[in-house]
């Protein structure tokens, strides 16, 4: 397929695309400010316009506007989130129909960095120890890294603002590999981290190289988590540099689009159709192993959430199902 449609109105379409992506890109916005979009299909026919497919990207909280069908579709990273409003866990109180439509291979992890120096050798002991403890964190509250790191510290009975009187003080980064954070790592003047996004700027195989300590979760809070939605994972030892053992974490991979279970067929087969149509135009991520993969539980795409109908007729259709 061309990778513009012929015809003007598709040139204005993508000249808006351009300005929306510039805009949302500007690197002086915060996270949490006017970074996401939302790409909507309709008839500018009339005197309105009127809606027809509308997908968009942010916070995973958009799975209740994709329930009540204020949009159609929205992605989330990582999949982990989707299962929770799948199950009606965690951030969400009861559970939600959403679908998945196709999930984008992105692998990654959530590690727990501790330096040696704090004695600290499992989480639980910080809760018994109350050390004021030198962190490393997102800055965005509403990103799922805090999220998920909210979750984890309740199931040990505390809280970020529990270990803030206990004076603890808080380095605040925008990506995983902040380079604030790269180099307090190699500085050692980080004592605890709790993020994802491991291969951004190398920070997790900096902070081993730099004496930090990846650590495990005792096996009761990886069974809570895992009953949230979170899947329980290993690195091998050797998958980087400086990791030595094999290592037990939160898996963070994959980015679901998805939608509710209500919507027509149709639309959720036009989309994976639309997704095998354009994939030279898609900036994939190197995991990524062809169409099929998307509607695949894959270590990149993991899968908890039932794929919509309409999606997995596509996916049977193209042989990429039995």
């Amino acid at each position: 397929m061309e990778p513009l449609p012929s015809g003007a109105n598709f040139i204005r379409s993508k000249t808006l695309w351009e300005i929306g992506l510039h805009i949302a890109g500007n690197p002086a916005t915060p996270y949490g400010g006017n970074r996401d979009m939302c790409i909507v299909v309709g008839t500018g026919s009339g005197e309105e316009f009127r809606p027809w497919l509308r997908m968009a990207t942010g916070s995973p909280l958009l799975a209740h506007a994709v329930a009540k069908g204020e949009i159609e579709m929205a992605f989330v990273n990582p999949s982990g989130l989707l299962t929770q409003a799948y199950r009606g866990t965690g951030v969400f109180s009861e559970p939600l129909p959403v679908r998945v439509v196709a999930s984008y291979p992105s692998w990654d992890r959530c590690v727990f960095l501790v330096h040696p120096r704090t004695g600290i050798t499992a989480l639980g002991q910080i809760a018994e120890r109350k050390p004021a403890l030198r962190i490393s964190i997102r800055e965005e509250k509403a990103h799922s890294t805090r999220v998920l790191t909210d979750q984890l510290l309740a199931l040990y009975g505390i809280s970020l603002k529990d270990l803030e009187s206990w004076g603890a003080t808080f380095q605040e980064v925008g990506p995983p590999g902040d380079m604030r954070r790269v180099n307090a790592l190699k500085a050692e003047e980080i004592d605890l981290v709790i993020d994802e996004g491991i291969r951004n700027n190398n920070w997790f195989d900096v902070g081993l190289e730099h004496g930090m300590r990846a650590i495990e979760l005792e096996p009761e809070i990886r069974d809570g988590m895992a009953a949230m939605g979170w899947r329980i994972v290993t690195i091998p030892a050797g998958r980087y540099p400086h990791l030595t053992h094999d290592y037990t974490c939160i898996d963070y991979s994959g980015w679901p689009l998805y939608t509710r279970a209500s919507l027509p067929d149709d639309v959720a087969y036009d989309v994976v159709g639309a997704l095998h149509a354009r994939t030279d135009e898609i900036p994939w991520e190197e995991n990524f192993g062809g169409t099929g993969q998307l509607g695949t539980d894959t270590e990149a795409t993991p899968i908890d959430v039932p794929l919509h109908p309409g999606a997995e007729r596509w996916y049977r259709e193209h042989g990429f199902l039995k």
